[in-house]
């Protein structure tokens, strides 16, 4: 009996540390100051074992350090995954490599600007290609397995790291140099990529990438949205210079369960007289935040349990649709 023919899928790989060459296999750390980064094509030679599980398709994109990456590359992956799909026939799915600072950032505004019913997995490794006991090559062929996998289809935007499939909208990245960094606080994985096979527990809930409201390629720029971030005796300038600075929207991210100081309150109160939509986030990461009587006065609308990044993130996909704080509120409690 003849076997059934391997999954095809893209590969878009955009840098970071799982295309990065060290010195030697100890260097673990200090490699980026080389900057020798392999493109999409050398990383997938580096890892022969992916024809065994699918038809691995590069597709090229520039190298990119990830705490570079913003919305221009957003826009530009979202391009290139609709181009991916367009142009291979009977595509199962598209992984994309990513360095890890803003992996989390790119996974959650992917998941709300995609138009693509295919699954799509972020990936990314916390030691180069070269190092001694490298993550990239399990991390890279378990993506594989997953975009490829039945089962991920209507998952929408996943990241896998440490065999662990995680939703695009809980999961952060919790420590610098572990390989367990990633996690979803309170909810926990979707599901696990162990040896034998992918294995999926729950499914995201929250609206998700096809069927959103946003589409990263009609978007021209992105509102500017800044993060005021609590700590003791902060007096509210950051807030101040933000709006000074042309802010249209500002996450601040106050003590749990979601307060900043008396005197953030006083500008964040003053921002939102002057047009600035202003949410109020946590940061713990963990837990809602809930627009409590206070908060209704000023205007000020609650992250839901988005931690500051993610709210970020929303809020300015948000203020391309619309300035109504209800229907803005409507959002946060949408995705």
């Amino acid at each position: 009996m003849s076997q059934p023919p391997l999954p095809r899928v893209a590969f878009i790989g955009t840098g970071g540390t799982m295309a990065s060459i060290g010195r030697d296999a100890l260097d673990i750390q200090d490699y980026s100051v080389l900057g020798q980064v392999m493109g999409a094509e050398e990383i997938l030679a580096r890892v022969p074992e992916l024809s065994r599980v699918a038809e691995v398709i590069p597709r090229p994109y520039s190298a990119v350090i990830s705490s570079r990456i913003g919305f221009r590359d957003w826009k530009a992956l979202a391009e290139e995954c609709h181009r991916a799909a367009a142009e291979i026939p009977d595509l199962a799915g598209i992984v994309i490599g990513h360095g890890t600072s803003t992996l989390e950032e790119t996974t959650y505004a992917l998941s709300l600007g995609l138009k693509l019913d295919l699954p799509v997995v972020m990936v990314g490794a916390q030691r180069p290609a070269t190092g001694l006991s490298s993550d990239m090559p399990m991390n890279l062929l378990n993506a594989v397995r997953v975009a490829g996998h039945p089962e991920a289809r209507g998952m929408g935007v996943m990241l896998l790291l440490n065999d662990e499939i995680h939703a695009a909208r809980e999961v952060t990245k919790t420590a610098t140099w572990r390989l367990q960094t990633f996690r979803t606080p309170d909810f926990g994985l979707l599901g696990q990529a162990d040896a034998d096979r992918v294995c999926f527990y729950r499914r995201p809930l929250r609206r998700h990438a096809p069927d959103t409201e946003f589409d990263l390629r009609a978007i021209d720029s992105l509102p500017r949205v800044d993060i005021s971030y609590s700590y003791a005796d902060a007096d509210g300038t950051a807030v101040r210079a933000f709006v000074a600075a042309g802010a249209r929207g500002i996450v601040s991210a106050g003590f749990a369960p979601g307060n900043p100081t008396p005197w953030e309150a006083e500008a964040l109160a003053e921002a939102v007289k002057q047009g600035v939509t202003v949410v109020q986030s946590c940061r713990v990461g963990s837990g809602r935040v809930v627009q409590g009587t206070k908060m209704r006065e000023q205007g000020i609308l609650a992250a839901d349990n988005l931690n500051p990044q993610k709210a970020r993130v929303l809020l300015a996909l948000a203020l391309t649709v619309t300035t109504d704080p209800a229907e803005i509120a409507r959002i946060f409690a949408t995705y």
